[in-house]
């Protein structure tokens, strides 16, 4: 699996014009949230497809050295035949000689076989290295971009919420019926005045009425002092 299949979603929604969808989506926030899952379920995704991809590297691995070591234990009984064929010509029939001789040709041929299945093996492995490494590097990638939208998303929230405030509060104030304070001050003064004047009006009428009582009284004892000193003079 090539890296371009693995990420290839990944890329794909990289790509894919998300001023364009966050316009047109009713619930920015619910649009980023759902932006957030698609990009982890893509990653997951890619992490069990680079795991595959790795341990199938490892299993090439391990058959290359399963190979490498099988050349050598072949090599090791090849040497072992030959050096016992060689004994058995000096001192014994040929015929035993010639059966090590056969066994150490049989060891050669396996050793060589295993060694080009190695051989055969070394490319593969070289270039499905180069594929698990940019993998691994692709995939710190994307958890990088991840944690970057989810900084991203957590600010353009937190600026939307701000936002919906303040239009919120503007709205409200508009629909107030604004009124100029020192004009109110004003129209309550000049009821306190009409008051105040009503209460002056009342206050100079009772003063008014006290004073004509008193000049009644003063009038009834002028009256009274005439009519004493009158009587006095008549009895003189």
């Amino acid at each position: 699996m090539t890296k371009q299949t693995i990420l290839g979603r990944v890329t794909q929604l990289a790509r894919a014009n998300i001023n364009a969808l966050l316009d047109q989506a009713e619930d920015p926030q619910k649009m980023l949230d759902q932006l957030i899952r698609d990009y982890t379920n893509n990653i997951t995704e890619a992490e069990e497809a680079v795991a595959t991809t790795i341990g199938n590297l490892r299993l090439l691995e391990l058959d290359h050295k399963e190979d490498v070591d099988a050349a050598r234990e072949w090599g090791v009984k090849a040497l072992a035949a030959s050096r016992k064929a060689d004994e058995m010509r000096g001192a014994g029939p040929a015929t035993e000689a010639d059966r090590f001789d056969n066994l150490a040709k049989v060891a050669l041929q396996r050793q060589l076989r295993s060694e080009k299945e190695a051989k055969a093996a070394e490319p593969v492995i070289a270039m499905q290295t180069e594929v698990v490494d940019k993998l691994k590097a692709g995939l710190v990638q994307m958890k990088t971009k991840l944690t970057e939208l989810t900084s991203r998303r957590d600010e353009l929230v937190a600026r939307a919420k701000s936002a919906q405030a303040q239009n919120q509060m503007l709205d409200a104030v508009k629909n107030i019926d604004v009124l100029d304070p020192t004009s109110e001050l004003s129209r309550f003064e000049d009821k306190i005045r009409r008051e105040e004047a009503r209460a002056m009006g009342k206050q100079e009428l009772a003063a008014s009425s006290l004073d004509t009582q008193f000049e009644q009284l003063d009038n009834l004892g002028d009256d009274a002092e005439i009519e004493a000193r009158l009587a006095a003079m008549k009895t003189q």
